[in-house]
């Protein structure tokens, strides 16, 4: 078999790793497509009543994708965070393992459809948020392949290139030779950015390893916009948020500067990223965050279902799930999130009463 052809297959059993991934949308004719990506958090599920805002965002993306005249041209696709389902598990959900798999995976998803003209959308909550911020600097650092060029072999070397030393002049040959001269990401939305861990178990999570950092914590260049939803009242040290910084030399986009926002609203880590366990079924609080995402997304071009927005009642004083139930209350290192360090950063009106 030519080395260029079955990709997936042997992408497949390259990366194999278990977790929920699915793919929907299509195109008939080959216009320009939306590649719509959802990276999801630890443990995160799309049984209904039980989705974080990652998972219904992908929801009504892949709604809009099968209906004609809606997102015919859209392309979608979720993953969910590290799943635990039994004893062997534990160490790779304790420590967060499989992120760069997960990169690697998505990328060369997105290499092998994507063409020149097209455009991406990127979300992620908590780890899938880091994974989402990761895959951006992955690809503004090094660029995406060529759909011929999206091998097995090539993309394992893209992202060796991207790890070790991403301006060598090894790395600047090797995406001369192999990627689009220039890819743009017109989107990437993150709900409550967490550092590459899994599960967060008390105590055990100040000894699991990061295994991947960002190479610094501005939006990649080739973001357009990025926005990112924070939680205020969240104090376990275990969730301490990955901030984005404001680019000083931030680039400019068809005469208009990259946007970048990072918006505190009310509630802690579950409540933002409507991770509630079923526990709030009105979940008020979490929909403002994912109405305000949505908003975004959509003003930038995303295609939603026409009546998206009447689904979610939205309220920013909403309960929260707090901090303290199940394992939450053997968290015992806490502290006070920094608020303001940054000039992208807004206080939400709600936490101004």
């Amino acid at each position: 078999m030519d080395q260029k052809k079955g990709f997936f297959g042997r992408v497949s059993h390259l990366f194999k790793f278990r977790q929920r991934v699915r793919t929907s949308g299509g195109h008939h004719s080959r216009g320009p497509l939306t590649h719509v990506i959802i990276m999801d958090g630890t443990l995160s599920s799309l049984a209904p009543g039980d989705e974080t805002n990652a998972g219904l965002t992908y929801k009504l993306c892949t709604e809009a994708a099968q209906k004609t005249g809606l997102g015919a041209n859209m392309l979608v696709r979720y993953e969910a965070g590290i799943q635990w389902r039994g004893w062997r598990d534990t160490m790779d959900v304790i420590e967060g393992r499989g992120i760069d798999r997960q990169i690697q995976r998505v990328y060369g998803a997105l290499a092998s459809r994507y063409r020149p003209g097209d455009r991406i959308f990127l979300f992620g909550y908590s780890r899938g948020a880091y994974a989402v911020r990761s895959l951006s600097g992955f690809i503004d650092m090094i660029g995406l392949l060529r759909p011929e060029e999206a091998t097995e072999r090539n993309i394992r070397t893209a992202y060796r290139h991207y790890q070790m030393a991403p301006h060598a002049a090894s790395s600047h040959a090797f995406s001369a030779g192999h990627c689009h001269p220039r890819v743009e990401i017109e989107f990437l939305g993150v709900w409550d950015t967490v550092a590459a861990l899994g599960i967060h178990f008390p105590l055990l999570w100040r000894y699991s390893t990061v295994f991947h950092e960002f190479h610094d914590q501005m939006p990649a260049t080739c973001v357009k916009r990025a926005y990112h939803v924070l939680a205020h009242d969240e104090s376990r040290a275990a969730y301490e948020p990955v901030m984005f910084e404001t680019n000083p030399d931030a680039p400019i986009f068809a005469g208009k500067r990259q946007v970048l926002q990072q918006m505190w609203f009310p509630g802690t880590h579950g409540d933002v990223g409507g991770q509630l366990s079923g526990s709030n079924p009105e979940r008020r609080l979490s929909n403002a965050t994912l109405v305000w995402m949505l908003d975004k997304a959509e003003a930038a071009g995303l295609t939603l279902p026409q009546d998206w927005r009447g689904r979610y009642l939205a309220d920013p004083h909403g309960p929260s799930v707090g901090m303290n139930r199940g394992w939450g209350k053997f968290f015992v290192l806490r502290e006070a999130r920094v608020v303001g360090a940054d000039a992208s950063e807004v206080r939400h009106p709600a936490l101004k009463r």
